[in-house]
């Protein structure tokens, strides 16, 4: 493991734009939207570039009109998303259609794309150092997604406020509320993908909840379009994995205070359903075992510090935590790094945020006001 001075003088202090927006949700979008135009714009050309790259598209209209499709179920599971993404466009200046590819864009891959990878973790607090309990990843995504991410608090009417990284344009990616619930999340691929409730909403949507309870049965009830495995915590430090797939739900408890989940796979309702071969599934399964082994290893020692350091780890390469460009070589779809590090307090209000790969950034605070 990196000393947690190696390189300490040498990492860059550059952080993501921190936003606050406030008020109803078609006027958060509206800020949203206004604020990052030119973020979201850009992350719009990049997403459609890589698109274009494994589909043709007859018509850029034809993708518009399969974006939308998914909208009628945004609109029933939680119409108020839907009045953010309104006005998002609206602020952005990009038509409607437009706003909701960047909330679908891996449904509208359709698998083509299915190499983004993530690794995640829950600890609670009779593991850590200070009896705070953590929870967060390192998030990898095509290396563009450094150059568009946003930290964004949000502070809506009558459900709790959020913070969160996301890339600009994505009113959903990975976070905390201002209850003390945490929500992460891993790619995990499987058949029978449908249209229906957009994946990566699915963890504001569990932020819209005040506890775990809540959270797991407001996931657990919508029609799915996708899978998406996502690992929460309350307040308390109580934590729980789910690994959902269009009509299923696996879930995971925490193992002596500790979870951690890569991009497989691993509840036994699902493992069936594992679509990850060869080198990919292989990644994953190295992955998954390194961070059991740095959290187990430490135990009774976790702290903000000592998880920067886990999420720094580079051993097994390539197969390793903190992902750098060319880990996988030059070819098409193995450009991810890890373009941001997370770690939560939810207990506190507090994300700790690098830029990726994190072992050449520095992390930084972002608390509710």
């Amino acid at each position: 493991m990196e000393s947690l001075h190696n390189k300490k003088n040498t990492r860059s202090t550059k952080s993501f734009p921190f936003y606050r927006f406030e008020g109803n949700y078609r006027e958060i979008g509206q800020q949203y939207g206004e604020s990052c135009r030119g973020l979201i714009k850009l992350h719009r050309e990049y997403a459609l570039e890589r698109l274009q790259r494994s589909i043709k598209l007859n018509s850029f209209a034809d993708l518009e009109n399969a974006a939308l499709e998914y909208q009628p179920f945004v609109q029933k599971y939680a119409p108020f998303f839907d009045e953010e993404i309104q006005g998002l466009a609206e602020g952005a200046n990009i038509s409607l259609g437009e706003a909701y590819f960047l909330q679908l864009r891996a449904e509208i891959y359709q698998h083509l794309d299915a190499t983004d990878e993530c690794t995640t973790f829950a600890v609670s607090s009779e593991a850590t150092s200070n009896g705070v309990p953590l929870i967060g990843q390192n998030a990898d995504l095509p290396s563009f997604y450094k150059e568009v991410g946003v930290v964004i608090e949000a502070k809506t009417v009558n459900k709790p406020s959020t913070l969160m990284v996301t890339p600009a344009g994505q009113i959903s990616y990975i976070g905390i509320n201002d209850k003390g619930l945490g929500v992460f999340a891993n790619f995990i691929v499987c058949g029978g993908w449908r249209v229906g409730f957009p994946r990566y909403l699915l963890s504001r949507l569990a932020l819209t909840e005040e506890n775990l309870n809540a959270a797991i049965k407001t996931v657990s009830q919508v029609y799915r379009a996708s899978s998406r495995n996502l690992i929460m915590m309350e307040r308390s430090g109580r934590s729980v994995d789910l690994e959902t797939i269009p009509k299923r739900v696996g879930r995971i408890d925490s193992s002596n205070g500790l979870l951690e989940h890569s991009n497989h796979f691993i509840s036994e309702e699902l493992k069936v359903e594992e679509r990850k071969t060869d080198e990919e599934l292989e990644n994953s399964e190295i992955r998954l075992l390194r961070m059991r082994e740095l959290l187990r290893g430490n135990y009774g020692q976790l702290n903000v510090e000592k998880m920067q350091t886990i999420l720094r780890d580079r051993k097994n390469a390539p197969h390793t935590l903190c992902r750098v460009p060319g880990d996988f070589g030059k070819d098409y779809g193995k450009d991810t790094i890890t373009f941001a590090s997370v770690i939560a307090e939810p207990s506190k209000g507090r994300l700790w945020i690098a830029i990726g790969p994190p072992n050449e950034y520095e992390y930084k605070c972002y608390s509710f006001l």
